[in-house]
């Protein structure tokens, strides 16, 4: 039997566990360290649940210590890890006050991502916080539940005090936490360097659509500004950027995250961001190493190569193929497009693998074709919206590299279509004669889709 340790049981390490567990419990034994209190916590809820569009947190937990344990782990929690020894394949870490160690024939790194601190004078952590605490008062992190929590708890029991919000970072976490914070009624001011919002996701065309949704919605938009200090005598009472100063009650910072890899005690090898550099089986440059989710790369479809792309979906598909991997049975990760979506005010936002500006980056030679066309069939007088669609392809090979969408109907499941053609390496000729079913209750009998590879050129 071999013993298999789990540093993490984040989203990644839940899915490790489970899927080793589940197909292999009876000859594996299976170890959990965590220095979190709480289990698989979506933060991808986070937002829902501070702007009241849900009712709690139970439903943004998927697994407990309980349930772990159950199927046969053994699960130690608020113990953190503090060193590993990858010649003697032991690690140790603190359990319940004491120095505990564990050996390994296995070992599966769920290290997770920090929040990037940006050099803005006033912002700093508490020393020593595992829960990224902030010195000055109401000035946020956005990383855990108990980071969620706390601003709720704040947002109840000083309602009064806390009437303007400055979150700083545009990309998915903070433009739905500033709609959150203007669903419960506060002045809303969204911060960022770049001068529009989700840059990493859409074009310029796409997110302007989202820039003009959450400023039509009463949000202040100062994008194009750094901000350069957060001032406040022992609370925060104004954010200051390099274009002006603005009175405040409560900042949030959701600038990123960074990998989360200093147990690597830089014998594993890296990517260019600092995250473990893992092949398609998620194994490390270590022997019986493996490391998952946002502290691992993946192997990206649309560019054929390594890259880093944090999402949850990744994290959860990359803890099963390290499951199977650890407990003997090997495959292959079949890499990932990047995939991704964001709704806000009811505006649905959706891409997959490279945009125009990325494809560049990356040496491609793109083209794009582009269409806004009704989704169903024109006498469809109830239900009907415009979509937005934007495909972008390689000129010279043809093949698909990414898709945007955008909608105020739910075209969510569009996407994934563009995801297989670009796992599978479909060009756009093609997709312009995909069997694409009508029915006026859902498309038109020529559908977008169609429509736009049909005018690729």
């Amino acid at each position: 039997m071999s013993k298999i340790v789990v540093v993490g049981a984040n989203h990644a390490g839940t899915s490790s566990v489970n899927t080793i567990l589940d197909n292999y419990g009876s000859e594996n034994e299976v170890v959990v360290f965590d220095q979190n209190s709480n289990i698989s916590f979506l933060g991808c809820g986070m937002a829902l649940w501070i702007g009241k569009q849900i009712s709690g947190s139970d439903g943004l937990f998927y697994a407990n210590k309980e349930l772990l344990e159950s199927k046969g782990a053994t699960v130690y929690m608020k113990s953190p890890v503090q060193s590993i020894d990858y010649d003697a394949k032991t690690i140790t870490a603190l359990v319940d006050g004491k120095e505990h160690v564990e050996s390994y024939d296995k070992l599966i790194l769920a290290t997770g991502s920090q929040p990037i601190l940006p050099p803005i004078e006033g912002a700093e952590i508490k020393e020593g916080s595992l829960e990224f605490e902030a010195t000055l008062e109401n000035l946020q992190f956005v990383k855990l539940f108990q980071n969620a929590q706390q601003v709720i708890d704040k947002l109840q029991s000083k309602s009064d005090e806390l009437n303007k919000v400055a979150v700083v970072g545009a990309g998915y976490i903070g433009v739905e936490l500033a709609e959150a914070f203007k669903r419960l009624g506060k002045e809303v001011v969204l911060v960022d360097v770049v001068d529009t919002c989700l840059a990493g996701y859409y074009d310029r065309d796409l997110s302007d659509m989202m820039r003009k949704n959450l400023s039509d919605n009463g949000i202040e938009l100062a994008f194009g500004e750094t901000v350069k200090a957060i001032e406040g005598n022992g609370k925060v009472e104004r954010i200051v950027t390099d274009k002006t100063s603005r009175d405040v009650d409560m900042v949030v910072l959701a600038v990123g995250f960074r990998p989360n890899t200093s147990l690597g005690n830089g014998k594993l090898e890296t990517f260019r961001n600092g995250a473990f550099l893992v092949n398609k089986k998620q194994e490390t440059s270590i022997k019986d190493v493996y490391a998952i989710g946002d502290c691992a790369t993946v192997y990206d479809n649309a560019i054929n190569d390594t890259n880093y792309i944090a999402l949850a979906s990744n994290a959860l598909r990359s803890g099963m193929v390290a499951g199977h991997n650890a407990a003997g049975h090997e495959i292959d990760s079949l890499g990932v497009q990047g995939s991704n979506g964001i709704s806000i005010f009811g505006l649905n936002m959706v891409s997959t693998g490279l945009t125009e500006e990325k494809a560049k980056r990356f040496g491609f030679n793109p083209a794009v074709t582009e269409i806004t066309d009704q989704q169903k069939a024109g006498f469809m007088e109830h239900g009907n919206y415009d979509v937005t669609l934007k495909i972008v392809y390689d000129k010279d090979s043809r093949l698909v590299l990414g898709a945007q969408m955008a909608s105020y109907g739910d075209i969510s499941m569009g996407i994934h279509m563009f995801s297989l053609a670009i796992q599978e390496k479909v060009t756009i000729d093609r997709l312009a004669l995909l069997d694409l079913f009508f029915l006026p209750h859902f498309n038109q009998p020529l559908s977008y889709i169609a429509k736009a590879s049909l005018a690729a050129k």
